[in-house]
Formats: structure tokens, C-alpha cells, sequence
């Protein structure tokens, strides 16, 4: 209760979702409305969307409209970053609309929550949030277009309905086409949520069915959509940024006369302090703005910056994984135990130990951070490939000294997410320097470089493993010790252990049938800017269990599935409250338990279409792991052929994919796909290094994504039907990643008997 005078003070004038983050990093305390009674967040829980800030909309008269031709225009509100979300969520309205999906567009929304409920796209939640919602809205334009077209031939409502973009009257066979109808349904009350007619799943006529195309994907193969890079202004500035090589560095002095003089440029700015109520701030630095983005980035180099480091100089990675190292082999805060532990390892009759390490990873997305904004007349436009539109408004305007209220900012295409673009640092950034340039519209562009040494980088881990296990090969205790700088410390620099978010994330909602088991979170401290990835600890987490889980079925000589499959144990549904999981994705734990016949049933689907347990000469082999996260169950099966120089070729790729109740299909296969090449690519190369405070590696070069030629020629995925549709939704683009660096350097045990402990793989498969 001390800590009470501090958690005000240090909330006051945060939105709801900056105090929820930050209420995180400091270990879960509410603060009640009437700023005075401190209570644990459990205490009125509220659960998806309506735990999220602003929740949902779905009003049809915000998120659609017909034209008189009949063009129906949807407007999207979550980002657009490869998963197919605005073809995803048309899709769901078009249906319960009735509508032909020929004939819809989609219109990306601007920044504004309280008119379209929240837009955070990130956590693998878009549709499992606002399949509902959305459904709501098509079916409530419907019920007014019936309505509507009932008025018009003086006729019970009960006697006409919609019927592929026409209203129909069931007696006459008179027919009206949407568009006609469109101004007179819009003035009608909207149905409320009680009264509306939604389809049966036997009814759909897109839902579920697979084989739609991209709304935009002519535009985005032809070049005409807009990402974040594309606005350009008659009158546009264009800025690259010196930013500090160390966090938390400053600028000591600076010489720009060399910058100032060079071909193009117009203005050399140094970077304004950071703005201390708002939840993300531009790095210290010096920009260079001139008449094109070439001439800033050469004018940048002739700048001369005295940094002071500040304490981060010290980092270096090697020192730090050490450092990590040390604190496994130690006792930690214990986070969930259960059993006795200890006696437990005394009477077993084995024991295996491994420990496994994952380095920091870059996004790396194809189109680096950028953004566009200028001020006119006391408001601001931004023009950001942002996964955080809000959260974009809000710093925007904190940053500017303006009210949210005069921010407008423009939701572009993202070339790439994976969660970096939920830290909109790039389009404050533009913002600031509109502003020193009396309003002008500017560009900020990073280039590849600025991009890998700045980035918001996935954390460094070592995971310690322990299992005791009998005579009969099975386990009877079992310890794991996680120890990473925590993604909180974005907002609390001193939170020095994972939050619950980041433990529910295959750490303690491990779902096996283990009647010993003790989890424990040693103290880690960041020394880089650390923020969520493609799926998030779920990565380490999943890679130390899964591989140390097929060195303990090696250790008992044992079938690597059918010794999983035992660990699982049988079909059940585990309560996460009772795995000290509270956290849960944000779900309730009735409505979203851990269903372990369903982690069963995905183990079993992969083996059998992978043809597990075939036959390979010396140098070939597969691999297995499964995880469940973000409520999906996933599992994959990796093939391997391994040369005599130890280079991994992976020719095939199975997954199976249980995410509940399936409403894009083609988009699920999509995902999956994209998350193999991830997942293959992180485990392969994935390396972000430090030396003095400094990130090592400058470019693709250096930092290695998987390249067209390596990738698998053959990736199979086997999606699992939903036994119908009132199982709850899980999530879809992220739990395809965990499982695959897992399955990978198994397989390669399996072809060459060399167990991976340490990513990336690089050349540890050399004989």
C-alpha cells in the first residue's frame, strides 16, 4: 500500500489503456475510480473486448454505407498488415448484410476509438473481438433494409427479406436492389442487439467458406495501394534522424555546419526532450531535414555528435548472457508450484538438465518505420503505417502540447507489423518536426540501419530446464526457471520481472499432467528497448519445453510423439486461475480453458499427415513440438536434409491448426504460411547483438532473413474444423511461430544426433 502516492502521481492524465500498460509493469494494482481505494484487478474483471479500451461499436450506420448503384463501402478499423483484416472484417458484415461481395469496398478508418471501439491490432485478437460486433452491423443494415423495402409496399416486415443485395416480398416476388432502398433504411432506428436476426452457420454465404480474394489485393499487386511510405505533398520535407547508439543516451554537443551546408538541406533539429505523460517518445537525436530523403541521409553523415552513453554503455551481449546464466542456475521468485518438488527430485530415478538461450530479435519488417504529418491552423495530420492508431492520436497530440481532439491521423497499409508498429516513436517523430517547421508536411523515413539498432527488439532469455523422471521414463517433477528483461519495462525501466502476460505465455499455463512441478521468474534488467514480437515469450518459452521435452523422450528411448502425447496426459479442460495464470489473453477462464485434448488432437493431426516416424538415411530426420497460445493450438512437424558442410535445407513443413471456428480460411492458411518462414527464419539467423551500449549488425547482411531459395518448397497445413460455431474464437497470427524453431532443431537432432541449445542454429548442425 506504500507504493499508492507514487502509482497516482505517476498516472495522472494517462489515458485508461496508457494506465493499464503501465499498471502492468508495476505488478497489477487498480486504481478505483475515486483515486483513493488501491484493489487488485481481479476485483471486477472484465473480459476481450470489453476489457479493452473503448471496447466495441456496432453501429452499421459507423461502419457502412450504400451508395444508390449499390456499392456497399465497409469501413475497416483495425490495420492492415498482411493478415487479410480488411478483407477479413467486410467479410463477416457482408455476410449477415446479405450482401454480394462483389460489390463491396473497403475504407480504412482514421484514429478514433470512442467512434469505432478500440484499434489496437496486435495480440492475434481482431476477429475473435469483433466477429460479433461486426455480424451485429450487417445484420442490424439487413433488418433496416427489410424494413425499409416493408414501409415502401405497405407490408408486414414478417413477409419480405434480403436476398443476395435485393430485399424480396415473399408473396408478390417483387424485388428492391439495395441501393434504392439505402436513405429511407438509414433514417430508421437501428434494431437493438436483442431484437436481431442473425444467420445460422448454415446460412453463411462467405463466413467460414474460404476462396474470397483480398478487397485490395489487385491494388497491392499492381502498386496502387497506399502504404506508410507512399504520401507525398507538393510542399513535403523529408528527414532522416541521428538517434542516441545507447539507451537512454543524450546529446552531449553537436556540430552541424558541415550537415547544414550540404546539397537540399533546409533545417538541422535536435530532438525535444521526451514529454513525461506520454507512453512512447522519439529517441535522442539530431535530424536533418532537406528536399529529399537522400540528400538528408547524406547530409547526416557529415554531422558531428558527442553522445554521453549513459549507464547502458556497458551492454554487451556476451557479458549479459552470462549474466542471464548465472541467475538460471540460481533460485528465482516462484510463480507457480505445485506438489513437492524437491523430494520429488531426490526419488527419482534420473534426471536431465539442459539450458537453452534465444538472443534478441528484430522486427525487421520490410518497410522500415515512417510517417508523414503536417500542422495546419492548430491541428495535425498524420499519415503513419501504424498498429496503434489511438495510442499514435494521443502522443501525438501530448508531444505537440495539442488536444487529441486536433489529431487526425491517417491509417496507411503496413509493410510489415509484428508489433513494432504498435510504438509509433516514427510518426511523433514526423509530428515534431512538422511543428519545427512551422507546420510543412514532413516525411521521416528509417533506413535499414536505424531500423535494426533502434528497434523495440524481442528479449534475450535463457531458460533453465530440470526434470526428474522414474524408471519408466516419465516425468515426476519438473523445474524451469525463465529469465528475460520483461517488455514492462517500456513503461517502468525498473521492472526486472516478466509480467503476467508475458509468463502466461507457455511458462506457467504449461498444460502437462506433471504431479511436481515448480516455475520460477529470476530478476532480469534491460539494456535496449525491448517490445512485443510475433508472438511474444510464447518463442523462448515454447523452445526450451518442446526440445527439452524430446531430449527427455531420447533419454528414455522412447517415441518422441507418443512420449509427448503421455505428458500431455488425458482430454481435459484446465481452469489458467488454477495454473496461477490470471492474465489468460485478457478471456474468461470459463469460457476459454486450457483443452488439452485439443493440444492432443493438433499433436496427432501433424504426425499423421507428416508421415511421423518414417524411415531417412543419415543426414535427414523430422522434428515435432506443439504449443498453445493466444487461445490456438498448434503443432508442426519440420523435415530437414543436412549436407556434409552441416547447411540445412528444409524441404517440408507440416502444420496443424485448431483456432476454433474458422471465419477466412484462405487467410488462416495464409498466416500459417508466413509463420513458417518466420519461425525457420528467427531460428536459422535471427541475431541482434550489443558491444558498448551499441547494436552490431547495420543491414540484411548482417542480420539474415530467410531468402525465397531456402525456404520450404513444400508447406502443408492441416486446419482443424470447429465442432461448431459456439466454441469461442482463438487467435490466428502469431501461435503458427512458437512451434516451429522447436520442431527445426529437433529434426535436426534426429538427422545428425547434435542437440541445438543456443539460437540461432547458424553452424552448429557442422559435423
Amino acid at each position: 500500500m506504500s507504493a499508492a502516492p507514487q502509482v497516482l502521481a505517476a498516472t495522472k492524465g494517462l489515458s485508461r489503456r496508457e494506465f493499464l500498460w503501465r499498471l502492468q509493469a508495476a505488478g497489477g494494482l487498480l486504481l478505483i475510480a475515486d483515486g483513493i481505494k488501491i484493489a487488485k484487478a481481479a476485483d471486477a474483471p472484465k473480459y476481450g473486448a470489453e476489457g479493452m479500451e473503448h471496447g466495441t461499436v456496432d453501429n452499421p450506420l459507423v461502419f457502412l454505407a450504400i451508395a444508390e448503384d449499390g456499392s456497399v463501402t465497409i469501413i475497416v478499423h483495425r490495420s492492415e498488415m498482411g493478415q487479410g483484416v480488411r478483407t477479413g472484417m467486410p467479410l463477416i458484415v457482408a455476410d449477415e448484410l446479405e450482401a454480394d461481395f462483389s460489390k463491396v469496398h473497403v475504407q480504412q478508418a482514421p484514429a478514433d476509438e470512442v467512434k469505432y471501439g478500440n484499434q489496437d491490432t496486435d495480440g492475434s485478437r481482431s476477429t475473435r473481438h469483433f466477429l460479433d460486433p461486426m455480424r451485429r452491423c450487417g445484420a442490424a443494415a439487413r433488418m433496416m433494409l427489410e424494413q425499409a423495402a416493408a414501409a415502401s409496399w405497405n407490408v408486414p416486415v414478417a413477409e419480405v427479406h434480403a436476398i443476395n443485395h435485393e430485399v424480396v416480398h415473399d408473396k408478390s416476388g417483387r424485388r428492391l436492389g439495395y441501393g434504392s432502398l439505402a436513405k429511407r433504411a438509414a433514417k430508421l432506428p437501428i434494431p437493438s442487439a436483442a431484437a436481431l436476426r442473425l444467420k445460422t452457420a448454415q446460412q453463411f454465404r462467405y463466413i467460414g467458406k474460404g476462396g474470397v480474394a483480398l478487397l485490395d489485393g489487385r491494388d497491392i499487386v499492381t502498386g496502387r495501394a497506399q502504404y506508410g511510405i507512399d504520401p507525398w505533398f507538393k510542399d513535403m520535407s523529408f528527414a532522416v534522424i541521428a538517434r542516441s547508439p545507447v539507451l537512454g543516451g543524450t546529446v552531449k554537443h553537436f556540430e552541424a555546419d558541415a550537415a547544414a551546408a550540404a546539397p537540399g538541406v533546409q533545417k538541422i533539429v535536435q530532438m525535444p526532450s521526451p514529454v513525461a505523460d506520454a507512453t512512447f517518445h522519439p529517441l535522442a537525436g539530431v535530424a536533418v531535414i532537406a528536399d529529399s530523403t537522400g540528400a538528408a541521409i547524406a547530409a547526416r553523415k557529415l554531422l558531428k555528435i558527442d553522445w554521453q552513453d549513459g549507464a547502458n554503455v556497458s551492454y554487451d551481449s556476451d557479458v549479459y548472457r552470462a549474466t542471464l546464466q548465472d541467475s538460471a542456475r540460481k533460485p528465482g521468485k516462484v510463480v507457480r508450484e505445485s506438489g513437492d518438488v524437491d523430494s520429488a527430485f531426490k526419488s527419482a530415478a534420473r534426471s536431465f538438465e539442459a539450458e537453452y538461450y534465444i538472443p534478441h530479435i528484430a522486427h525487421a519488417t520490410m518497410e522500415p518505420p515512417c510517417g508523414v504529418a503536417r500542422i495546419v491552423a492548430g491541428r495535425c495530420e498524420v499519415w503513419a503505417p501504424t498498429q496503434a492508431p489511438q495510442v499514435t492520436r494521443e502522443d501525438v497530440a501530448k508531444h505537440l502540447g495539442m488536444p487529441a481532439e486536433n489529431v487526425t491521423v491517417h491509417v496507411m497499409l503496413l509493410g510489415g507489423g509484428f508489433g513494432r508498429k504498435s510504438k509509433p516513436d516514427f510518426a511523433i517523430e514526423a509530428a515534431l518536426l512538422s511543428q519545427a517547421m512551422d507546420g510543412r508536411p514532413v516525411k521521416v523515413t528509417w533506413t535499414r540501419e536505424d531500423d535494426l539498432h533502434h528497434d523495440f527488439l524481442h528479449t534475450v532469455s535463457v531458460e533453465y530446464m530440470k526434470a526428474g523422471v522414474g524408471a519408466d521414463g516419465k516425468v515426476s517433477a519438473w523445474l524451469h526457471r525463465s529469465v528475460a528483461p520483461s517488455l514492462a519495462t517500456i513503461f517502468n525501466p525498473k521492472a526486472d520481472h516478466e509480467v503476467g502476460a508475458e509468463l502466461g505465455m507457455g511458462f506457467i499455463n504449461l498444460p502437462y499432467d506433471i504431479p511436481n512441478l515448480r516455475l520460477e521468474n529470476p530478476e532480469a534488467s534491460a539494456h535496449c528497448r525491448i517490445g512485443w514480437f510475433r508472438s511474444v515469450s510464447n518463442i523462448p518459452h515454447a523452445f526450451a519445453v518442446q526440445c527439452f521435452v524430446a531430449e527427455l523422450a531420447a533419454g528414455a528411448d522412447k517415441n518422441h510423439r507418443d512420449y509427448l502425447l503421455d505428458l500431455i496426459g488425458p482430454a481435459r479442460k484446465i481452469d489458467p486461475d488454477s495454473q496461477q495464470d490470471h492474465w489468460n489473453h485478457g478471456e474468461s477462464p470459463q469460457r476459454y480453458p486450457v483443452d488439452t485434448g485439443r493440444l492432443r488432437h493438433a499433436l496427432e493431426v501433424v504426425t499423421k499427415e507428416a508421415g511421423w516416424g518414417k524411415a531417412f538415411a543419415r543426414g535427414r530426420g523430422q522434428g515435432l513440438a506443439v504449443h498453445y497460445s493466444f487461445l490456438s493450438y498448434a503443432a508442426a512437424v519440420v523435415e530437414v536434409d543436412i549436407d556434409a558442410d552441416g547447411r540445412i535445407a528444409v524441404p517440408r513443413v507440416d502444420v496443424a491448426f485448431d483456432c476454433g471456428p474458422q471465419v477466412n480460411p484462405e487467410r488462416i492458411r495464409s498466416q500459417l504460411e508466413g509463420a513458417v518462414i518466420m519461425g525457420l527464419s528467427l531460428a536459422l539467423f535471427g541475431e541482434i547483438t550489443f558491444k558498448k551500449g551499441r547494436a552490431q549488425q547495420d543491414n540484411l547482411h548482417q542480420y539474415r532473413v530467410m531468402r525465397m531459395n531456402e525456404a520450404p518448397s513444400d508447406i502443408r497445413i492441416h486446419l482443424i474444423p470447429a465442432s461448431d460455431w459456439t466454441m469461442p474464437l482463438g487467435g490466428v497470427g502469431e501461435p503458427g511461430v512458437p512451434p516451429i524453431a522447436p520442431a527445426l532443431c529437433n529434426a535436426v537432432f534426429a538427422a545428425t544426433g547434435k542437440r541445438i541449445r543456443r539460437l540461432p542454429i547458424r553452424d552448429q548442425a557442422k559435423s
